[in-house]
C-alpha cells in the first residue's frame, strides 16, 4: 500500500447550461487541466526519500549510522607499599598558658592607667596607679609607732637587768617578775610596730598595680577617677599569656584501646614520642610540633572522649585562646598502600571504593583504610602492590567497561597531571625513501 492517498480523478467542471460565451468555458477547461496535485507530489517525494538509505550508513546495521564506542581514556597510577606514619585527625581548641584577672588589693581613686591595651607587657610592669595619700600617711604613722616602741625597749631591758642583780638582796621576786614582763612587752611592741610598718609599706606599693605575669593586656574596665575597692569582684583588666600556648584535643576513648591491640599484634610500630601537628582555621599548617603535656586521666560520660593537652611555641601570636583547630596525632608507623583520596568514593553504606584496571577493563574494589596521610588513604586491604589504580576519568564508569590507561601523577594539591611521554625521534630519511608498510 502507498503511504499516501491514491490520486483522485480529475474534478469535473460544471458549466451551466446557459448562453455563456464559449471563450469562458474554454478558459476554465484549460485551467483545470494545468492544475498540479501538491499533496500527491509531496507524498511521493517523501516516500522516495524514505526508501533511499542515509548517506554513510551501513545497510547491515539497519542504517543507523552510529559508530561503536571505543575504550574510555582514564588516568592511572601504579600502587606500591610504603612505611608511613599512622595518624588520626582530631578536633582541638586553643587554651591560654596562663590567664589572670587584674584586681586591686587596696581601695582608692584610679589616678593613672599606665599601659596601652592589646600590647605585650612583662611581669612587674605598672598597669594602674591608685591615689596613695592615705597609705603614705599610714606608713608614716606606723614608722612613728615603731620608733616609740624601740625607745621603750632599752628602758625595760635596763630595769630587768637591775632587778636581776639585786635579786635576793633588795629585790623581791614579784619585782623581778614585773621587770621581766615589762621587757618582754617592750620587745613585743617593737615586733608589732615593725609588722605594721611592713604592712603599710606593702599597701603603699599596692597603689601601683603591676602585671603578675607576662602576656597581652586587654582593655581597661575602669577609667581615671573611678573608685575601686580592695579585692572587688570586677577585674580592672584581663592579662593573657599565649607563648607558649596549650591546645586541647579530644579523642574517642575506644581509639586508645584499638591502638594498643594493634601494637600488641605487631601491625603498628608505636611512636617513641607523642606529637601533634596543627592545621589552623584557614587551612594553613602550623610548623612547630606540639609536645604532649598531660593525657586525659578520665573519659567523659556524655561523649565517651578524653582530652589530651599539647604545648606549642607561639612567639608570633598566630594561635589565640579559644581558636578552633585541627590536629593530626601520629600514633605509630605502618606498612600500607597509599591511595589518593580523589580516586575513592563513599558508598551509601559508608564503605570506601575505588577502581582498578585489569586486562583493559575497569574493576571495582572495596578498600579498608586505617587513617590518612596527607591527601591519601592508608589502605591495608582491598588492593595489592603493583595494581593499576584509576584516579581520573571514572565518572559514570561501570564494572567491566573497557578502559585505556594513561599514566598520570598527582601533586601535593591533588591536581592530576599527565606523565610526560618521550618524544619520537625525528625521521631523517629522504622524502623518496620507502617507509615501513609501503
Amino acid at each position: 500500500m502507498f503511504p499516501f492517498p491514491a490520486p483522485s480523478k480529475r474534478p469535473r467542471v460544471l458549466v451551466p447550461r446557459s448562453s455563456a460565451a464559449p471563450g469562458i468555458v474554454a478558459l476554465l477547461l484549460a485551467l483545470a487541466t494545468a492544475l498540479p496535485y501538491p499533496a500527491q507530489g509531496q507524498a511521493a517525494a517523501g516516500a522516495q526519500a524514505t526508501s533511499r538509505p542515509a548517506a554513510g550508513s551501513d545497510p547491515a546495521s539497519g542504517g543507523s549510522g552510529a559508530k561503536a564506542r571505543g575504550p574510555v581514556e582514564v588516568g592511572v597510577v601504579s600502587l606500591k607499599r610504603e612505611v608511613v606514619p599512622l595518624s588520626v585527625t582530631l578536633p582541638g581548641r586553643a587554651v591560654a598558658h596562663a590567664a589572670t584577672a587584674i584586681r586591686p588589693r587596696v581601695g582608692g581613686i584610679i589616678t593613672d592607667i599606665l599601659y596601652t591595651p592589646g600590647t605585650r607587657v612583662q611581669a612587674g610592669a605598672p598597669l594602674f596607679r591608685i591615689d596613695p595619700l592615705t597609705y603614705d600617711a599610714a606608713l608614716v604613722s606606723a614608722r612613728a609607732a615603731l620608733s616609740r616602741a624601740r625607745a621603750q625597749l632599752p628602758v625595760a631591758e635596763a630595769a630587768l637587768s637591775r632587778a636581776e642583780k639585786l635579786e635576793g638582796a633588795a629585790t623581791t621576786t614579784a619585782t623581778l617578775d614585773a621587770a621581766r614582763a615589762a621587757a618582754l612587752s617592750a620587745r613585743a611592741d617593737v615586733d608589732e610596730a615593725e609588722a605594721q610598718v611592713r604592712l603599710a609599706e606593702a599597701q603603699l606599693s599596692w597603689t601601683r598595680v603591676t602585671a603578675p605575669i607576662s602576656g597581652i593586656i586587654g582593655v581597661a574596665a575602669v577609667s581615671v577617677g573611678d573608685l575601686v575597692t580592695a579585692n572587688q569582684s570586677e577585674a580592672l583588666a584581663e592579662l593573657v599569656q599565649i607563648d607558649p600556648i596549650y591546645v586541647d584535643v579530644t579523642e574517642p576513648s575506644v581509639n586508645g584501646l584499638r591502638l594498643a591491640e594493634r601494637i600488641a599484634r605487631g601491625e603498628i610500630e608505636a611512636s617513641q614520642t607523642v606529637q601533634l601537628r596543627l592545621t589552623l582555621e584557614d587551612g594553613t599548617p602550623y610548623e612547630p610540633l606540639g609536645e604532649l603535656v598531660a593525657p586525659g586521666p578520665t573519659v567523659s560520660a556524655t561523649t565517651a572522649t578524653r582530652s589530651l593537652r599539647f604545648r606549642f611555641p607561639n612567639p608570633d601570636g598566630r594561635i589565640l585562646p579559644g581558636m578552633f583547630l585541627r590536629g593530626d596525632l601520629e600514633q605509630g608507623r605502618i606498612e600500607a598502600i597509599l591511595v589518593p583520596q580523589r580516586a575513592t568514593t563513599r558508598a551509601p553504606d559508608g564503605s570506601l571504593n575505588a577502581w582498578v584496571a585489569e586486562g583493559g577493563k575497569a574493576r571495582a574494589r572495596k578498600l579498608e583504610a586505617s587513617g590518612t596521610h596527607g591527601n591519601t588513604w592508608v589502605v591495608v586491604a582491598g588492593v595489592r602492590e603493583g595494581e593499576t589504580l584509576l584516579v581520573d576519568g571514572t565518572t559514570n564508569l561501570r564494572e567491566g567497561a573497557e578502559v585505556k590507561p594513561v599514566p598520570v601523577t598527582i601533586d601535593a594539591l591533588g591536581v592530576v597531571r599527565t606523565t610526560a611521554q618521550p618524544e619520537a625521534p625525528a625521521d631523517t630519511r629522504p622524502a623518496d625513501a620507502p617507509r615501513p608498510g609501503n
